[in-house]
């Protein structure tokens, strides 16, 4: 899936948690992601468990690799996102039009190995860690918001829940 001509995958290091995986199914699929790697055995022992309600995980290609190094999108640039000493806060970040976001698992870092031969290392900077579902969405949507994002009420009736017509009165 592209959007806005810009090509973004995400990969996964070790991911344990397959709740915090289908909510960033669910990002992927709001902000356009083409596709997610992981690697480890933890959530392919557990992805059967979904919680992916609006089925992103039927569209967007979720694929186990031995080394995400060895799947990096053609022309992408490398993003780690991790609290590591030295990185660039996120909101001064500009974000490469291809992109390969990785991001490390709920228990743990991404290894200095893997940051090695990343592009870039960036951190969302708050006050305690969040957990892996949330640093994906704040991620995605701070690139939306760099970016020259559709916006209108078309796309508000193409993205809203079936159950949702409400509108604006104006005066």
């Amino acid at each position: 899936m592209q959007i806005l001509n810009q090509r973004v995958s995400i990969g996964l290091v070790n991911p344990k948690n397959p709740v915090n995986v289908a909510s960033i199914l669910r990002a992927a699929g709001c902000y356009g992601v083409a596709s997610v790697f992981y690697t480890g055995q933890r959530y392919r022992f557990a992805k059967g468990f979904n919680a992916d309600t609006k089925a992103f995980h039927k569209k967007i290609p979720t694929i186990g690799v031995d080394s995400l190094k060895d799947v990096i999108p053609k022309g992408a640039s490398v993003v780690a996102v991790e609290l590591v000493e030295g990185a660039t806060p996120l909101p001064e970040f500009s974000h490469p039009a291809n992109a390969f976001y990785m991001l490390g698992p709920e228990d743990g870092s991404i290894s200095e190995e893997i940051l090695q031969w990343c592009d870039h290392v960036v951190y969302v900077p708050t006050y305690s860690c969040m957990n892996l579902a949330a640093t994906a969405n704040v991620l995605l949507y701070d690139r939306l918001c760099k970016s020259d994002f559709q916006k209108g009420d078309a796309l508000i009736r193409s993205s809203r829940d079936n159950n949702n017509k409400t509108t604006i009165k104006s005066n």
